[in-house]
C-alpha cells in the first residue's frame, strides 16, 4: 500500500495558520477545488428563509431530493441513492461490493485505496503515462483487466491529472470489464466543469450496463463540502436495495436536504461558474505556456497539472514561495508515481489567479 507522507490538504487552513503563522482568512486556497464563486447567493438565501426545517426529520426516502438530481443528471430518480459525501458513499460501495482486488487508475484521490484496504482488500495501480500527458489509453488498459481483479476504480476527471475518459473509451471498458466479471466504480466529482461534460459523464451508460456506479457530490462544484451532500447513480436494482439496506437513515440532514432541491435547478449560478471557469481555465494554460522552466498537462476540469523541469526547484519550493504570499497551492509529491516536480491548483477568481500567475514567473524568472 503506497503511504502517503505528511501534506497539507485544501482544507488544512487551521495547520497552515499554525505553520507558517499567516491567518488562515489570508489565505486563498488553491488546492481544495472548490467553485471560487463560493455559495450561490439564492442558495444562501433559501437557507436562512428555511433554517426551521432543523426542527424536522428529513424525508427518509429522500423523494424530492432525488427527483431534482434526477432532473439535473438526466437519470432515473430511482437509480439514485444519496449519501453523506461521497467519501460515505465509496466506503459502502467498497462494503458491500468487497472486492479482493482492486485496480485503480493512478495518480488520484487516497480515498480509494485507504477503503478498500480497510476493507481486506488489495489495491492495484494502472499508471497514467506522462509521455501520452497522463491521458489514459483504453486499450492498454484493457489488455491490463481479467478475472483476477473484482473492482476498476477510475476519477473522470482525473484528480489530480486533469485528464477526462470520453464515454465511447468508457463504454469499450465496460464492456471488457462485463466479460471479466469485474464491477466499475466511476468518481464524476469534477464532470461539471468539463466544456464537453455531456461527452464525458457515463450515466447514460446507467441505463444499459448494471456493472457501474457512479459518484458525485456538491462540494466542489457548488462550493458546499460542509453540507456533506453525496450522490450515486446505477442502474444495478439489486445494489440500490442492498446500499439501501446497509446505510444509516438520514444521513442527509434537513439543511443538505433542502440545499439540494434547490441548488441543482440554479441555473443562473450554474451558468455563472462554467462562464468564470471556461474563460479563466484558458487565459491560464496559454499564461503557463509562457513560462520557461514548467510543463502545464492540458485541463479539462477546474485545475491544472505542472511539472517542474527548472533544476533546483522542487514542488516544496513553489509551495513555499506561494504561501509565503497568501497562495496555497498543492504539492503534488505524496501522489502515486509523481514526485517532488510536480505541484497543482485550481483555478479561483481572475483577480486570484494572476496573482499566483505572478508568483510562479517570478519564481521561474529569476
Amino acid at each position: 500500500m503506497i503511504t502517503p507522507a505528511d501534506h497539507f490538504h485544501g482544507s488544512d487552513l487551521e495547520a497552515i495558520e499554525l505553520a507558517y503563522g499567516i491567518k488562515k482568512e489570508k489565505i486563498t486556497s488553491f488546492s481544495a477545488n472548490v467553485n471560487p464563486l463560493g455559495v450561490s447567493p439564492k442558495l444562501r438565501q433559501t437557507l436562512a428563509a428555511h433554517i426551521d426545517v432543523i426542527t424536522t426529520y428529513p424525508d427518509r426516502e429522500y423523494t424530492a431530493l432525488r427527483r431534482s438530481i434526477g432532473t439535473y443528471a438526466g437519470c432515473d430518480p430511482d437509480h439514485i441513492i444519496v449519501g453523506n459525501g461521497s467519501t460515505e458513499l465509496i466506503s459502502l460501495m467498497i462494503q458491500i461490493r468487497h472486492p479482493k482486488k482492486t485496480m485503480i487508475l493512478g495518480p488520484t484521490y487516497s480515498e480509494y485505496e485507504r477503503e478498500i484496504s480497510l476493507d481486506g482488500g488489495v489495491s492495484l495501480y494502472y499508471p497514467l503515462k506522462e509521455t501520452h500527458d497522463f491521458q489514459m489509453q483504453a486499450e492498454d488498459l484493457m489488455s491490463r483487466l481479467n478475472e483476477q481483479i473484482d473492482l476498476l476504480v477510475l476519477c473522470n476527471p482525473n484528480n489530480p491529472t486533469s485528464t477526462s475518459i470520453c464515454r465511447n473509451d468508457m463504454r469499450k471498458i465496460l464492456d471488457c470489464c462485463k466479460q471479466n466479471d469485474i464491477f466499475v466504480m466511476v468518481d464524476e466529482t469534477y464532470v461539471e466543469f468539463v466544456p464537453e461534460h455531456l461527452e464525458i459523464t457515463s450515466v447514460p451508460l446507467t441505463d444499459y450496463y448494471n456493472n457501474i456506479v457512479i459518484l458525485r457530490g456538491i462540494s466542489k462544484f457548488f462550493a458546499a463540502p460542509g453540507l456533506r451532500l453525496g450522490y450515486a447513480i446505477t442502474g444495478n436494482l439489486d445494489l440500490i436495495k442492498e446500499v439501501n439496506k446497509k446505510k444509516n437513515p438520514w444521513t442527509i440532514n434537513s439543511l443538505a436536504e433542502a440545499a439540494g432541491k434547490l441548488m441543482f435547478s440554479d441555473t443562473e449560478y450554474i451558468s455563472a461558474t462554467k462562464q468564470l471557469i471556461f474563460s479563466e481555465r484558458d487565459f491560464i494554460v496559454h499564461e503557463l505556456s509562457l513560462i520557461e522552466g514548467i510543463k502545464a498537462y492540458p485541463p479539462t476540469a477546474n485545475f491544472i497539472l505542472v511539472r517542474i523541469l527548472k533544476n533546483g526547484i522542487t514542488s516544496k519550493d513553489v509551495f513555499e514561495y506561494a504561501i509565503r504570499k497568501g497562495l496555497m497551492i498543492r504539492d503534488c509529491s505524496t501522489f502515486p508515481f509523481l514526485g517532488n516536480q510536480y505541484f497543482r491548483f485550481c483555478f479561483m477568481s481572475a483577480e486570484k489567479n494572476r496573482e499566483l500567475l505572478a508568483c510562479i514567473h517570478q519564481l521561474f524568472d529569476n
